[in-house]
């Protein structure tokens, strides 16, 4: 079906798929909790090979005590490996975080940059991480892609396209610019609830009729891919 549309038809059945998952789940934000934009950059970081709800549980303590980046920049790190270890990969999540941190006191003093380009020079903030600033503390537009929506765009017949980067421009060339972020954490949502990796629940699935499931019932895509930085 994706491969005969005309751009014009996929920009019709893409505004469908935002419509439906907009009922689903109206209230499109990220589940991680935060007040600040350090807190936001530092939550997601957690949140690579973790649950959102593992992290929530974990940074009430972390933001606590160490509140913002120069705070994290002047940490022990022993001690911000105790306060998450239980996030996994806590060794090297320590060492994105402080990172992070010293980046940002050195070069933006003290305060989270708001574009890509200096976003992705931050030692641990990939476009994963760096989408989901944009979008959710400065309001611009951005498309996070996730395990889930790469799976889920490829199976939608959006993209034929694995890499990140290339995945947000599909999907900006076929969405308007202001449903990027909420379409983008709706997919993931329905990712998690119901477009599931191994079997997907498709005979209760709401926009199944704007669905070619593309590549259902092979091997997901994100169990060959190699981990990137988020």
């Amino acid at each position: 079906m994706a491969a005969r549309e005309t751009i014009a038809e996929l920009k019709r059945r893409a505004g469908r798929v935002s419509h439906g998952l907009a009922k689903l789940y109206p209230k499109a934000r990220i589940s991680l909790d935060f007040e600040t934009p350090w807190q936001c950059l530092a939550a997601t970081i957690l949140s690579a090979q973790s649950t959102d709800a593992g992290v929530n549980r974990v940074t009430p303590r972390l933001f606590k005590e160490y509140p913002d980046a120069r705070a994290m920049a002047a940490a022990d790190p022993r001690h911000v490996e105790e306060l998450i270890v239980k996030t996994g990969f806590f060794r090297q999540k320590t060492r994105s975080l402080m990172g992070a941190a010293q980046k940002i006191v050195e070069d933006y003093g003290g305060e989270v940059p708001s574009t890509m380009d200096a976003l992705v020079k931050i030692p641990g903030v990939g476009r994963k991480t760096a989408n989901v600033i944009l979008g959710h503390i400065f309001g611009q537009p951005a498309f996070v892609v996730d395990t889930h929506v790469r799976r889920l765009t490829y199976r939608l017949g959006f993209t034929k396209n694995s890499d990140p980067a290339e995945i947000e421009i599909d999907m900006q060339k076929i969405l308007p610019a202001v449903d990027w972020t909420p379409f983008s954490m709706r997919l993931i949502l329905h990712g998690r609830q119901i477009c599931i990796a191994r079997k997907p629940q498709c005979e209760i699935c709401a926009i199944a009729g704007d669905c070619p499931r593309i590549g259902v019932g092979k091997p997901p895509r994100e169990a060959r891919a190699s981990r990137q930085r988020t």
